[in-house]
């Protein structure tokens, strides 16, 4: 791979995660529910005094070591993953005043769901390491030979139940994610995927 091609890949790594942040910053501004792990990740972060964006990234370390009994091996973006998205959160909540009224707060949340799957395609395009909760899922998937619907859903359905129980936000936002997030991504991905291998030019 050409040093080129590497700082690309880095960039575009970097970028949307940071987007990705951002994204989960408009979703938790609007306050009409949030994705599994979100709704997770709120509910612990009182119980824990920490901030909701270093909660993501406490869990998302606290995630990566359930992947040695999986033996899933982690790249840079898998590491960047949990230094960088809860960082960026932080940050963007910092930054984003509290929207008032319905229709503000309901675009504030379908933006930050489009965002979402704009940036997973980004940074999953470009191909340095999975994120310690997608690697958890393809983990579970090669060792228990179950499909990804069923091992994701049972995850999914597990981080949600435990986060809606310490009080994360669940509403119509959580469902409208779930219904869209995978069709945003699947057309998003092959925008942002960077091959491997540069193709030689023709003459």
């Amino acid at each position: 791979m050409t040093n080129h091609r590497y700082a690309l890949r880095f960039w575009q790594l970097f970028w949307g995660l940071c987007l990705y942040g951002f994204s989960m910053a408009l979703m938790l501004r609007a306050n009409l529910g949030l994705d599994p792990w979100d709704v997770l990740h709120q509910g612990l972060a009182p119980k824990m005094g920490l901030s909701f964006g270093m909660t993501v990234n406490l869990i998302g370390a606290l995630v990566l070591l359930l992947w040695w009994p999986l033996r899933q091996r982690p790249g840079i973006g898998t590491i960047a993953n949990i230094l960088v998205i809860g960082t960026a959160v932080d940050l963007s909540l910092m930054l984003l005043p509290t929207p008032e009224g319905l229709w503000v707060r309901a675009t504030w949340l379908v933006a930050g769901i489009i965002l979402n799957g704009i940036a997973g395609g980004a940074y999953i395009g470009a191909g340095m390491g999975p994120g310690p909760r997608d690697g958890l899922m393809t983990g579970l998937c090669r060792r228990t030979g179950w499909s990804v619907k069923w091992v994701r859903t049972g995850i999914e359905i597990g981080v949600l139940a435990i986060g809606w129980l310490l009080g994360g936000t669940v509403g119509v936002g959580t469902i409208l994610y779930a219904a869209t997030i995978g069709w945003i991504v699947h057309h998003a991905l092959p925008f942002f995927r960077i091959a491997e291998v540069e193709r030689p030019a023709q003459a």
